[in-house]
């Protein structure tokens, strides 16, 4: 039985779909190098104006793609001893292994991408249940409750608005990553605190860094297996 070119292609582009190894993207924190400038805050700025994320006054209502936290507020009240108590940690969606806002969704306008492990938002099928905003422990999520881009001073056409009443959060800067670039808060970080790639390749510089430094996660007991990593 002859085969047309067409369908042989079709044939080998299943074939590497299925011996291709998945990648595990994913995020390092050092945050001793973070910690150098207290104050500095261009990752979230980065993040927030490449992604039209508003800037709201009532913190109620705000959007945050990344931000600071408490290291006891991040971590738990136990593990903040006197050298990092009050200290800020940049905290973000953590594109777990087992995200939990992906199992309540009920239109799978959230899902985790296989072959990357991304954790995305299709916010044209969300509709505003916010089942995933009371699954996430992290509270990486943010509900639009008004007009986002009612409060936005500049607008980048690059990247699409959001609507009133959708969920939004942390991409890792998916549209960069197809690209060949690194997310925005990696490339801004003056202090290269932030290390990002894809975990499960031997050869990457995450791979290398979570192999040779001690790293934590942010509430491992939960079993989410999140994908952003801290260093101290």
């Amino acid at each position: 039985m002859k085969i047309t070119r067409q369908a042989f292609l079709a044939l080998l582009a299943a074939a590497a779909r299925a011996f291709s190894k998945p990648r595990r993207m994913a995020m390092a924190i050092d945050l001793s190098k973070c910690w150098k400038d207290r104050g500095c805050t261009r990752c979230a700025q980065a993040c927030h104006a490449a992604h039209n994320v508003p800037r709201i006054p009532d913190r109620r209502r705000e959007i945050k793609w990344i931000w600071e936290e408490r290291f006891e507020n991040a971590f738990g009240q136990e593990s903040a001893g006197p050298a990092v108590a009050g200290a800020p940690v940049p905290v973000l969606c953590n594109h777990c292994e087992h995200p939990a806002c992906v199992q309540v969704c009920p239109t799978g306008a959230t899902f985790k991408r296989e072959s990357d492990g991304l954790v995305m938002m299709d916010e044209h099928r969300c509709i505003g249940c916010r089942y995933c905003m009371a699954a996430c422990p992290y509270g990486a999520r943010s509900f639009n409750w008004s007009d986002p881009r009612s409060f936005l001073r500049t607008l980048d056409p690059a990247y699409p608005t959001r609507e009133k009443g959708v969920v939004e959060k942390c991409t890792f800067c998916n549209e960069r990553l197809a690209r060949g670039q690194q997310p925005a808060c990696v490339e801004v970080c003056p202090f290269k605190a932030m290390v990002f790639g894809d975990a499960a390749d031997p050869s990457s510089a995450i791979a290398q860094l979570l192999r040779t430094r001690h790293a934590f996660r942010r509430k491992p007991e939960l079993g989410a297996g999140p994908n952003v990593f801290y260093i101290l």
